[in-house]
């Protein structure tokens, strides 16, 4: 009879662990198939670089797009992916406008973006409010920047390179830098002025008079290109810009390159 008594304790026990197992199991597969913003906010997670995130995004605030509105809110909506993508993978994220040299820029955030939390499913769903909060920081200083009178001096694109490099080196090590700038791609000042539509060759020998860092381990985009305010340039012009700065991403040694008319961010 005791020896009864303990066969049903032990098969009560059993199906007690049994049912804690299942309802674990429901607990990871509910993670795992999370739709929409927590679902992708855990696509992005899963594709993080092993480090911290250096994001130095960099923006065009030259004449060719000003005045554009869906140029304008087009780079908000880049902006908030990467400062999306930052705060999911934890790291620094720096936003800068730029004109004519690497001395014409200004700051719009700089700042470590954390998530507190003992889960990834609980940082993951502080990071609507961290976002809505850095973005709108942002936005409101970019707004300041591009209802002012349109700069004059042209647009240096390739002194961004060497402002990220320099970036990268004052965080340490223990990040991987995430360059992300937005343009439209036409270099009008100092090395490496684009005036006409490059062929590859071209292309190449221009970026080989452009003096650029090296950027070991670096995901490089460029973003934008041939977007202006009026009339779009010609498909073989926007072809030359995208092979120049192929060119100069190769450059600097960067681990992966992208230069692009239209951006998506990874994660998506």
């Amino acid at each position: 009879m005791k020896q009864n008594q303990q066969t049903k304790r032990w098969q009560v026990a059993q199906a007690v662990l049994g049912g804690l197992a299942l309802t674990s199991l429901g607990a990871c597969s509910f993670a795992a198939q999370a739709s929409g913003e927590l679902g992708q906010d855990q696509r992005t997670l899963s594709a993080c670089p092993d480090e911290r995130m250096a994001s130095y995004l960099s923006v065009d605030v030259t004449g060719s797009g000003w005045g554009d509105d869906e140029i304008v809110e087009g780079r908000k909506a880049v902006i908030a992916n990467l400062t999306r993508q930052t705060a999911i993978c934890g790291g620094h994220l720096r936003v800068m406008a730029f004109t004519s040299s690497s001395a014409a820029t200004v700051t719009l955030y700089d700042g470590e973006l954390n998530l507190p939390g003992a889960t990834d499913i609980a940082r993951l769903r502080r990071v609507p409010g961290i976002v809505e909060e850095v973005t709108g920081e942002i936005a409101a200083a970019y707004d300041a920047v591009v209802t002012a009178p349109p700069p004059e001096g042209g647009s240096d694109i390739v002194a961004q390179y060497r402002l990220a490099h320099e970036y990268a080196d004052q965080l340490g090590p223990g990040y991987t830098l995430e360059l992300l700038i937005l343009t439209d791609g036409f270099q009008t000042t100092r090395t490496g002025v684009i005036d006409h539509a490059l062929t590859p060759t071209e292309a190449s020998d221009l970026a080989a008079t452009v003096a650029l860092p090296e950027l070991p381990g670096a995901s490089v985009t460029v973003a934008g290109l041939g977007e202006v305010a009026g009339d779009p340039p010609t498909s073989d012009v926007v072809d030359g810009l995208v092979s120049f700065y192929d060119a100069i991403c190769a450059r600097t040694g960067a681990e992966t390159c992208l230069s692009v008319t239209d951006y998506a961010p990874s994660g998506w």
